[in-house]
């Protein structure tokens, strides 16, 4: 087992969006900003900044045009953002967006409740949105979101992700996101579809989005990583959720992700315990606790420390 450990993975940083949209309350501009700015400081080599989204839809990120001017172009780290259509994209390109991620889901129900379309009218949509996209000197990942199970529909069929991904990749994504956006996916499940996915592209193409619901998402990370897949994407502190998946968890903690790659030999480039740190941070700043086990462990490390000082000092 594991006898072809890749070298290094790439992690890609999905807090500031997909974890912030699923907060009650609206993290401030600045403090959103100091976010991205402790993720970049830890090592995180690309962060997903933010959505170009109608407010009424995901207030949480209404300040989408102030978040991506500021960090569009931000040095060695790589930056995207979510666009749902035209209008989403014309926001990316007016703060100067390099990469963006189009997206769509596998089931129809999740379809209609997400973006308000069938997938069939999606797919028409995205076919004139990616090549507009790829003209203006954009990257472009798309996304197939739900593709390991439905919140209304349950299984989804893995040839049901392929021709979306197919299409995806034909009208010009250069890379593909495979969303576990509900967190239901087995070990067994994530290589069969990523055994399909792999048939239409290469594995430096394919990435993997993965929620921890069922407590699976690292053994999930481990069938793909078998699969010669080194993209995944992960959120500091287990931060987030689906506001159309109900019961869904956070993703996958990027913490956790580090700690098993970077035990196992495969550098990440992540400093550990400045993410643990901005883990900690993150989670006074909203006022509830994060669902990261090794958040957890580290603010109980810290704790048992101070006590021991404090004795000390007495």
């Amino acid at each position: 087992m594991f006898n072809h450990l890749p070298e290094r993975v790439h992690l890609r940083e999905v807090g500031p969006r997909d974890g912030l949209q699923n907060e009650a309350v609206f993290v401030p501009t600045p403090v959103k900003q100091e976010f991205i700015r402790k993720l970049a400081d830890a090592g995180l080599p690309h962060i997903e900044i933010t959505s170009f989204v109608h407010p009424k839809w995901i207030p949480a990120l209404a300040d989408s045009a102030e978040i991506g001017a500021a960090f569009a172009d931000f040095g060695p780290v790589g930056t995207s953002a979510l666009v749902p259509n035209m209008k989403g994209l014309e926001g990316a390109e007016r703060a100067g967006m390099k990469e963006v991620c189009v997206f769509l889901s596998a089931s129809e129900s999740h379809n209609k409740s997400n973006l308000n379309r069938s997938i069939g009218e999606t797919l028409k949509e995205l076919g004139e949105l990616i090549p507009t996209i790829k003209r203006n000197g954009i990257r472009v990942i798309g996304s197939v979101s739900v593709a390991f199970g439905c919140p209304f529909e349950g299984a989804v069929k893995p040839e049901q992700v392929t021709r979306i991904a197919r299409q995806l990749l034909d009208a010009g994504a250069d890379s593909l996101s495979i969303a576990d956006t509900i967190g239901v996916g087995t070990p067994t499940q994530t290589q069969d579809l990523l055994e399909q996915v792999l048939k239409i592209a290469p594995a430096q193409r394919v990435g993997v989005h993965l929620h921890d619901t069922q407590g699976t998402a690292l053994a999930n990370t481990l069938a793909a990583l078998e699969l010669g897949i080194t993209n995944f994407d992960g959120a500091v502190g287990g931060l987030g959720g689906c506001p159309y998946a109900p019961g869904a968890s956070g993703n996958v903690p990027t913490e956790n992700l580090v700690y098993m790659f970077e035990g196992m030999g495969i550098h990440t480039g992540v400093d550990l315990e400045k993410l643990l740190e901005v883990g900690a941070w993150i989670q006074g700043v909203l006022g509830h606790p994060l669902t990261s086990a090794s958040l957890k462990a580290h603010l109980g490390r810290k704790e048992r420390a101070a006590g021991r000082a404090q004795s000390a000092a007495v």
